[in-house]
């Protein structure tokens, strides 16, 4: 039987670079159910998130096929939630980017195990 586990899947303030937020360890599947975006600064910024098959995982090579949201917009000192939903297999990873080094992203949903 499998085993669902809930949580926060990966937090990180990426400053102005392509990071990973989440990568699915081996073995597991993942359901990532939200993800929060944070503005920390006193103007807007934007964000960009993409997800990556496992065979494809590069933070320096993002697809344009892999952006599920790109140059989005969060305002001055305000938090935009990104409900997406997305089921993820083990080595698939979450990319995020974000305008300014003031902007922090975290990952919510649950990691399967068979």
């Amino acid at each position: 039987m499998a085993t669902e586990v809930f949580k926060i899947l990966g937090q990180v303030a990426p400053g102005t670079t392509n990071t990973a937020l989440y990568t699915v360890p081996s073995g597991k599947s993942a359901v990532i159910s939200t993800i929060a975006v944070c503005n920390q600064t006193s103007g807007d910024v934007t964000f960009r998130v993409a997800t990556q098959k496992a065979a494809d995982a590069s933070t320096s090579t993002i697809l344009a096929k892999q952006y599920i949201a790109y140059g989005s917009t969060v305002a001055a000192n305000d938090t935009t939630f990104v409900t997406i939903g997305a089921t993820l297999a083990a080595g698939d990873q979450i990319i995020v980017y974000g305008s300014s080094s003031s902007i922090s992203f975290n990952a919510y949903g649950s990691e399967v195990t068979p």
